[in-house]
């Protein structure tokens, strides 16, 4: 029984951990955008999108409104978002979405992540050429059909309109887009399950399993870091 218990503990504090970073990732996103575009989400669309995702993985509501309140604080710390490039071992390559108010701070930490990790850390340009930046909105699949949206959706910026593996809907349109496609969803009374913007890899790097697992070791330092939001690579 013993083990059973530490198994099961190990489990809920690793579901734990994961929450808080989804929360303390949501709260960075909520700052930037209130900073960017005030507090009302009925005429900020980008704090429109962050709470929507908010809402995705259960993040209380109160929460958030909290949240919206500090970012309108004096002494709220200010977030850049910044992208960081590298290598992860096996020549793949990654991207680093960061939200940091302290530059020095979250480069030197990155760095020392891909060299720890066994990677090695880019310049500006160094990889993201190998990515293309889309806007990409999960949609309830019920009600839906695919070809009437795609035509609904192809003036707007759609690139193209799928399912994933469980069954929703995924949409992808150019960057500069977004807001175009988000408007259009909400005039057609549908509401994402999330959207978020997203580097997608132009092409894939072919790895064996025991070097994903390389990789992945990497991108889970990456990912531990509180000044990491995302983490996007190209291995197929």
């Amino acid at each position: 029984m013993g083990r059973i218990f530490e198994v099961r503990k190990s489990t809920m504090f690793a579901r734990y951990d994961r929450m808080a970073k989804q929360f303390s990732r949501v709260g960075k996103e909520i700052a930037i955008a209130v900073k960017k575009g005030g507090p009302d989400p009925n005429t900020n669309p980008m704090l429109r999108r962050v709470m929507q995702n908010a809402k995705s993985f259960n993040m209380p509501k109160d929460r958030i409104e909290a949240a919206i309140k500090n970012a309108m604080g004096k002494d709220t710390s200010n977030y850049d978002e910044v992208l960081y490039e590298g290598y992860a071992p096996h020549g793949v390559a990654v991207l680093v979405v960061t939200a940091t108010d302290n530059t020095t701070r979250t480069v030197a930490n990155v760095r020392s992540h891909f060299n720890k990790g066994g990677g090695s850390p880019g310049n500006s340009g160094s990889v993201v050429f190998l990515f293309k930046q889309l806007g990409v909105f999960k949609l309830n699949a019920e009600g839906l059909d695919l070809d009437e949206l795609e035509l609904d959706l192809i003036d707007f910026g759609l690139e193209e309109v799928g399912e994933d593996s469980e069954g929703n809907v995924i949409i992808r349109c150019g960057f500069t887009d977004f807001g175009n496609m988000q408007k259009a969803l909400e005039d057609k009374g549908l509401t994402p399950k999330s959207s978020e913007i997203e580097w997608l890899p132009l092409n894939t790097v072919a790895v064996t399993e025991e070097q994903s697992e390389d990789v992945f070791k990497l991108i889970e330092r990456l990912e531990q870091d509180d000044d990491v939001q995302h983490v996007f690579h190209n291995m197929g």
